[in-house]
């Protein structure tokens, strides 16, 4: 019998699709969902161990950069007025989960959609804001960690009176833009008289007018200060230069400032708080709705004293 070439050809090709056909389907079987999740954050001082903190997090959890997760951090570098524009382009970009640092970056998400899922990370009072109608079911799609700061303010004041016995007049620094402010505030009046302090606002919003701020808070003749949570962190370098030049007690807001030679702080462990961030965008991830997941508070914190600054202020710390 004779075969013609063509039937010839006709049956290799057959015989190599048969061939290729379930390496082409293992392969489609086998090639891994590749999830975007966008960071929302005020500025860039969250890219450093906090955000190291949350990758490798994501990483424990399963999730590789450029492997199945497409992950974008974007900053409004200390200019929050960019933050709802930035919310706008993450919502058109239709990522699966945006993650919102502080207050003013949750603000600006949660105003820019109510589909995509929001996981708040470190923000002061979600309630009190309006973020969630309540902590153990936020309802919407929101939720995350909150760090509490507003509930801290009253504490760290009460902290920084023990530091400073003899201090009667305390002064608190804070960036205006910073919607938590007014709460903080509110809670700091309330509870200096009982503290036998008077205190004074002073806003600053960028490292140029820490100079003249320092100069008014010397001229009203504090004898400590006190920064509000908030977006102060890109300030508090600055500040504890100064605070050293004026011999001023200050408690920063992060264990960084005392490690850069300021006096003392007090606030719950950002990275463990990172941590737990990427566990509630897991959970998305792999179905859970937001407004199921209540809204974690932090239960570790921790107090940082400078010994140094301590001893070169004179200072005996209880």
């Amino acid at each position: 019998m004779v075969v013609r070439p063509t039937i010839v050809r006709l049956l290799i090709i057959v015989a190599t699709l048969l061939l290729v056909a379930p390496l082409a389907v293992k392969a489609q079987q086998t090639s891994p969902t590749v999830h975007t999740v966008r960071v929302l954050a005020p500025h860039d001082h969250y890219r450093d161990k906090e955000y190291s903190a949350f990758i490798e997090t994501l990483r424990s959890l399963g999730y590789d950069q450029g492997r199945n997760l497409r992950l974008v951090f974007r900053s409004a570098e200390g200019k929050l007025d960019r933050l709802p524009a930035l919310a706008r382009e993450l919502v058109d970009a239709r990522v699966e989960v945006i993650v919102a640092i502080n207050t003013p970056g949750s603000r600006a998400a949660i105003e820019a959609t109510k589909q995509i899922p929001i996981v708040m990370a470190i923000v002061g009072d979600p309630v009190a804001m309006g973020f969630v109608s309540n902590l153990a079911r936020p309802g919407g799609n929101v939720t995350g960690i909150s760090n509490i700061s507003r509930e801290l303010a009253a504490k760290r004041l009460a902290l920084v009176k023990e530091a400073v016995p003899a201090a009667k007049r305390i002064a608190a620094m804070f960036n205006p833009d910073d919607p938590l402010n007014a709460l903080q505030m509110e809670d700091l009046r309330r509870a200096a008289p009982a503290l036998k302090v008077g205190i004074r606002f002073f806003p600053v919003k960028t490292p140029g007018e820490l100079s003249e701020t320092f100069k008014r808070i010397v001229a009203w003749r504090a004898e400590a200060a006190l920064w509000l949570s908030g977006q102060s962190q890109a300030l508090q370098p600055a500040a504890v230069k100064l605070a050293t030049t004026y011999r001023l007690p200050v408690m920063g807001t992060q264990r960084a400032d005392v490690e850069a030679g300021g006096l003392m702080s007090y606030a719950p462990d950002d990275v463990e708080l990172f941590r737990r961030t990427a566990t509630y965008v897991d959970r998305i991830l792999k179905g859970s709705k937001p407004g199921d997941l209540p809204v974690e508070l932090p239960t570790r914190f921790v107090l940082a004293i400078n010994a140094k600054t301590a001893k070169a202020l004179g200072v005996t710390i209880p």
